[in-house]
């Protein structure tokens, strides 16, 4: 049996979930998550993650791995789902890889730089500084022993500023050059990609707007609540850098009330779908549908079918 890895991309509430139970029902497919929120447990309402009846009844792969405190890296993810595409395609079936991760795809489909893992000593040091003279004056000292890397990463984007300034003092090497030696992946295997992209950007705008108020409704506030109150949690974590938690957690906070917590959730999961876009727009093989195409999911099924059995 030839080796089929279907992708199903696309920017958040455009309905990839909902067309991946379908797609599963009619066709030899196990779903893997490719999304860097549904990896954590107890963060179930903000990250849109299937119920679990759902889960029950059609197990996913990559979700509930770790617990908030902690973090994960896109070579943590290439690993995880290498091992979990190894076990579909042993047991005569198809992965099909659903979600908005596109730093995920990316690396699966073109590789990823073998990086030195995070060492607490090296970004406490980094942070400190930061704390002391500024971001800007760190991304000053990134452009000097990397101009590339600093050309790309804005100002205010401190997660990568960060990051880059770590992997230089690890390793003496520019992030950069680091990153151009990307091991290749999915090697051998027929690579399927289609990404769901509304026509009308307005309809898009909606659903995200629909679904934010529709999380609410179901205990959002809560959930975020239970999380706050833990006590080892920070901004800072990767889990409550998440578009919806990171606003509702200022609010809890105390910066601002949850009204605009909420205008500003929308706002940023809007600014996300607009980032997913761009890194679609970059990928030459993929199939546009559009998600409220009338029998977009017949279509899909259909043209899948011709694919798998012909593999």
């Amino acid at each position: 049996m030839k080796k089929i890895a279907v992708l199903l991309m696309g920017p958040t509430g455009a309905g990839k979930s909902e067309l991946a139970l379908r797609l599963v029902e009619r066709l030899p497919l196990e779903i893997v998550s490719v999304d860097s929120a549904m990896i954590y447990k107890r963060m179930d309402i903000g990250t849109a993650k299937p119920a679990p009846e759902v889960l029950a009844r059609v197990p996913h792969h990559l979700i509930d791995l770790l617990d908030p405190a902690q973090s994960y890296s896109a070579g943590e993810f290439l690993r995880d789902a290498q091992d979990a595409m190894n076990g579909i395609w042993s047991r005569g079936r198809h992965p099909l890889l659903v979600g908005g991760t596109m730093l995920y795809f990316h690396a699966l489909t073109q590789g990823i730089a073998e990086l030195p893992q995070s060492n607490p000593a090296i970004r406490a040091d980094i942070e400190a500084r930061a704390a002391a003279e500024g971001w800007v004056s760190l991304h000053e000292e990134l452009a000097r022993v990397d101009a590339d890397a600093a050309a790309r990463i804005h100002v205010n984007d401190p997660q990568r500023i960060q990051r880059a300034l770590e992997v230089f003092r690890i390793t003496g090497e520019p992030i950069t050059r680091l990153q151009r030696a990307r091991a290749p992946r999915l090697s051998g295997v027929e690579v399927i990609e289609y990404a769901l992209a509304p026509v009308e950007r307005a309809h898009l705008h909606a659903s995200i707007e629909r679904r934010f108020e529709l999380m609410m409704q179901a205990g959002f506030l809560a959930e975020v609540s239970r999380l706050y109150e833990r006590g080892d949690l920070s901004p800072a974590h990767p889990s409550m850098r998440c578009v919806g938690y990171r606003q509702l957690w200022q609010h809890l906070a105390g910066a601002y009330g949850l009204q605009a917590a909420t205008e500003k959730g929308i706002a940023a999961t809007r600014q996300l779908a607009k980032r997913q876009w761009t890194w679609l727009r970059r990928r030459p093989l993929v199939t546009w549908v559009d998600p409220w195409q009338p029998g977009l999911a017949k279509d899909v099924i259909s043209a899948l079918s011709m694919r798998i059995a012909n593999s």
